[in-house]
């Protein structure tokens, strides 16, 4: 009788405490994370013998590009960073605790990873966060990374989309997976070289401030396919950039002669060019073709040479808008800047090729015409002469002479003035036969001329060597890391 007591009794003591066990408060208790003061959980890493390294995998997701800035070299974007990392002192059997594989609480009860953004330095971790931050926007002074080996460009400002993610999720394996979504201004250094065909690629470094290597060790966890489809599928704009692929790379850093851990994530993106195109390219284009028509226009008339000088002008006014599009600081001059400025000299010798066929046009015009006055005016008097009465035969015979003398007079001097006035046409004939040969030789000399340019641009614009892919990094995560971490309430990318 005594025994069967003490079987129920026994019986019931179980029941409750298992009841007990299947809330999260018996859990984090279990765990003891209900102290925040205990150093051991929550400032020091989270393993048993100092020796053993910590590994943090890291995802890096690009959700938006919403402004590029080439004057500036300042690129914005939106993107979702997802670590995860190990602890030795978080781990549980969920049969404990009514099947309880994972559990979210504040990231104050645990150790935080000691991992900051080198390469557009958003501080997203414990102690790393500007203290002049108010309100989710860094205030800091801009300053460049003394320890990224690709010498990282300048910290200009860094602002949140959101607070900071206040909570961590826990997994029964040990694991720890925290996400935050970030706005991030920050500069990238630029080639506009091929604007606007042009592919850009900017740096995101992922580094610990504190750790050494022996220390803390920074992996990626997904593939570079895998976060380029995923950040493709999460993709909330369609702006004047198309997101393109994210690769990834290794690295050491050293700070203060210590050696540290370096992630790198490389975007890689690809302009729109279709409205430069049609604003800009295309009306350069037409002005050119315009300029190869006005060869046929009649050079007698001023017409030719003020409808060129119209061209030329047009063009100066699209430069004037080229310069307002591209930094002056360019280490070479952009295609679009040659495509211009070539066509643009193009023109203007044609103006000037033009300015000396009508020079030679009026010259071959001005033809001296030779009238014999002189003779009609001997040849008038001879005649009123003649009309006189005869006073002998011998006046009348001298009177005849006389008139003979002046007909040859007067046929000599028709005879050279022919000869001068054909001299003069030969002459104006030969200035104008000039101009015609100086005006059909440029003519096909610019259309050769035009024709080879723009081949070459083509090649140089749209026949580019594609990048290499060297040093992107396979991740391949240990076996004892949670192969379902991916379907984990936590680590799916926020749209």
């Amino acid at each position: 009788m005594h025994l069967r007591w003490l079987i129920f009794y026994l019986a019931s003591v179980g029941s409750a405490s298992a009841a007990g066990n299947c809330s999260y408060k018996a859990l984090i208790e279990h765990l003891g994370l209900g102290n925040n003061d205990d150093i051991q959980m929550t400032s020091l890493r989270p393993v048993f013998k100092w020796k053993t390294p910590t590994f943090v995998y890291t995802d890096l997701f690009v959700t938006s590009i919403t402004e590029v800035d080439e004057k500036a070299q300042i690129l914005s974007t939106q993107v979702t960073i997802v670590h995860g990392w190990f602890s030795e002192f978080t781990k549980w059997d969920p049969d404990d605790f009514c099947g309880i594989k994972f559990c979210p609480i504040k990231k104050d009860m645990v150790w935080t990873r000691k991992v900051a953004e080198t390469g557009f330095h958003i501080e997203v971790f414990k102690a790393i966060v500007h203290p002049k931050m108010k309100h989710g926007v860094s205030s800091g002074r801009p300053r460049r990374s003394s320890s990224h080996p690709l010498n990282a460009p300048i910290h200009i400002k860094t602002e949140f989309a959101t607070k900071e993610n206040q909570y961590v999720q826990l997994l029964n394996q040990g694991a720890i997976v925290t996400s935050n979504t970030f706005a991030v201004t920050t500069a990238c250094k630029m080639n506009l070289h091929q604007f606007p065909f042009d592919v850009q690629s900017c740096t995101f470094s992922f580094q610990s401030p504190i750790h050494s290597i022996e220390e803390l060790i920074i992996s990626p966890f997904s593939g570079a396919s895998f976060l380029t489809l995923s950040s493709k599928q999460a993709f909330q704009t369609q702006g004047e950039w198309e997101f393109l692929s994210i690769n990834m790379s290794k690295a050491n850093a050293s700070t203060l002669g210590v050696l540290q851990d370096q992630l790198i994530y490389k975007i890689t993106m690809k302009r729109r060019p279709l409205l430069y195109v049609i604003n800009f390219l295309m009306p350069v284009f037409y002005f050119l073709i315009l300029d190869l028509a006005s060869f046929f226009i009649d050079s007698s008339g001023g017409e030719k040479l003020g409808f060129k000088i119209t061209l030329l002008l047009a063009i100066s006014v699209l430069l004037l808008l080229l310069q307002d599009m591209l930094p002056s600081t360019s280490s070479d001059i952009p295609l679009i800047g040659v495509y211009c400025v070539v066509i643009f000299t193009l023109i203007g010798i044609s103006v000037l090729e033009t300015i000396l066929v009508n020079f030679l046009m009026a010259k071959g015009n001005q033809t001296a015409a030779v009238r014999p006055t002189e003779s009609s005016s001997a040849l008038s008097d001879a005649v009123k002469d003649t009309k006189g009465p005869p006073d002998s035969v011998t006046d009348r015979h001298e009177e005849q002479l006389y008139v003979l003398d002046v007909l040859k007079q007067i046929l000599v001097e028709f005879q050279a003035a022919a000869t001068h006035q054909n001299q003069q046409e030969r002459k104006s004939l030969s200035w104008t036969r000039v101009a015609t040969i100086i005006d059909v030789i440029f003519y096909f000399l610019y259309v050769t001329t035009v024709i080879v340019f723009l081949i070459t641009l083509f090649k140089a614009w749209f026949l580019r060597v594609p990048g290499s892919q060297s040093g992107a990094v396979s991740p391949a995560p240990p076996e004892h890391f949670p192969g379902s971490l991916k379907s984990r309430s936590g680590y799916s990318i926020p749209v």
